[in-house]
């Protein structure tokens, strides 16, 4: 008969060979553009990029799906282009980023009284915990999405990362809440059913950009995360390694470059070829006897256009955006030296020239441009590393969590309490030697192990729940 030890070996050289790491697909609507990423980890723990597709987006507005059928086709035509780029990659299951000015955020305060106060505090207890505040009043037609918690307190213990493990008779923590409009929830989830794919998890758009752009190093100094998109500009702030604050900006990419359309006079095709390259966000920088010939329209007479003038309406919305971004931090007290790592920019509008000066200006916090190419092996499409695709990087490092915690709790029933268990397969009798049960880890983290656990970008991704879709279906989404 096989020793306890050879079994636990045979099953974990079983279930090695068995899971090979999945390509998980991440799914961008935007506003501008659907983009489709496929990736897969290597080795080292960088992903590989399998497939990429992107396409026009002329159904969504302002983050919210307006027109189900255009945004279907744009999916598909996404998804058409990453089979180009890998002909045998079959894809069924995406992970999907959501926005939009119907998002919102609240914070609330829950505590419980345990009963058995000697005993260590479990799992189940912070899970009744966050449950309760799934029913924290909102307005009507709102869902809650996502319930985040941050700092817990045990009795007169405050500031706690994770309380499992301690005793006391009273456990509460800081909440944050954050919520969105069911119906634009549900019109994402059927673009994408009806394209033939399957929502796997809904992820907010914020918060997948912070996990592709952010490190263990940011989390902890404090950040905020200004993601600057098509329809909206997203913020997340983080300090003390915790998620403090969300909100969504109505102002983003396509707002500028209307502004160029209205005040110069051209079509919105060269407005948006215009800001590309030649705008920039400080009219000081632009020169002011430099001028852009625009082709005459149906024979009318070429157009001059002022790069100076240019700048101007560039830096009038952008200054705007970042505005709104100071007055966000304020709310929370976090826009003067507490955030050690300053603001963090991404998304596609990142990319204009002389913005981090303006935001350095107007906010009085550092700022740099964040890459998602910290999470990438070294070969891949340089486009891929760009600051618009930080949100579908993201996306698949959320399902790449979601798999390794699947992984870890499937090992976790192989063996309970001592006793190795083969999943699908009788139990196997253990020899009668084995008494010493293997205590979980959680109730052995001192406070500073459990403190420096959170400020991780693995512990954030952990925060997020799992199968936020499954609250948005209905019996009517089963027509569809």
């Amino acid at each position: 008969m096989e020793t306890k030890e050879q079994i636990i070996q045979t099953i974990t050289q079983t279930n090695t060979m068995s899971h090979e790491q999945p390509i998980i697909v991440g799914l961008d609507i935007g506003t501008t553009k659907i983009a489709a990423i496929a990736g897969r980890k290597n080795e080292f723990g960088k992903l590989e990029i399998l497939g990429f597709g992107r396409a026009n987006s002329n159904g969504v507005q302002h983050g919210m799906v307006l027109n189900i059928d255009q945004t279907i086709k744009a999916i598909q035509t996404a998804l058409e282009r990453c089979y180009e780029n890998n002909p045998e990659l079959q894809i069924n299951e995406v992970y999907v980023g959501i926005a939009g000015q119907h998002i919102k955020s609240l914070q609330t305060r829950g505590d419980i009284v345990r009963q058995n106060t000697e005993d260590e505090i479990c799992q189940d207890e912070i899970d009744r915990l966050v449950a309760d505040q799934y029913r924290t009043y909102i307005p009507l037609g709102d869902q809650i999405i996502d319930v985040i918690p941050q700092q817990f307190t045990v009795d007169n213990f405050p500031n706690i990362a994770n309380p499992i493990g301690y005793s006391g008779v009273k456990v509460g923590a800081n909440f944050h809440i954050i919520t969105g409009d069911k119906n634009a929830i549900r019109n994402i989830n059927r673009s994408v059913e009806k394209s033939g794919l399957i929502t796997k998890d809904l992820v907010l758009q914020p918060l997948a950009s912070a996990a592709a752009v952010m490190s263990d190093q940011d989390l902890e100094a404090g950040v905020a995360i200004v993601d600057i998109g098509g329809g909206t500009t997203d913020l997340a702030v983080f300090h003390e390694g915790v998620l403090k604050y969300t909100a969504v900006i109505p102002f983003g990419g396509e707002n500028i470059t209307n502004d160029i359309k209205l005040g110069l006079g051209v079509l919105k095709t060269q407005a948006e070829a215009m800001k590309v390259q030649f705008g920039s966000a400080l009219s000081d920088e632009a020169k002011a006897n430099t001028f852009i010939t625009i082709p005459g329209l149906r024979g009318l007479a070429p157009k001059e256009i002022s790069v100076k003038n240019l700048a101007n309406i560039i830096q009038a919305r952008m200054s705007e955006i970042m505005d709104f971004v100071s007055f966000h931090l304020k709310q929370v007290g976090l826009d003067n030296r507490m955030l050690n790592g300053g603001i963090i920019l991404t998304g596609g509008g990142s990319q204009l020239k002389h913005l981090l000066q303006l935001t350095e200006y107007l906010t009085g916090l550092n700022a740099r441009i964040g890459f998602p190419n910290e999470h990438l092996s070294g070969e891949h499409n340089d486009e891929i590393a760009m600051p618009m695709y930080s949100t579908c990087i993201g996306l698949i490092l959320k399902g790449y969590n979601d798999y390794e915690n699947k992984q870890k709790q499937m090992s976790a029933n192989f063996i309970k309490m001592g006793q190795p268990v083969l999943v699908n397969e009788p139990s196997i009798v253990e020899d009668e030697t084995v008494t010493e049960p293997i205590v979980p880890e959680e109730a052995t983290e001192t406070k500073g192990v459990a403190v420096t656990q959170r400020k991780s970008l693995k512990a954030f991704l952990d925060s997020f729940k799992d199968n936020l879709i499954d609250i948005f279906k209905e019996e009517e989404d089963t027509k569809f």
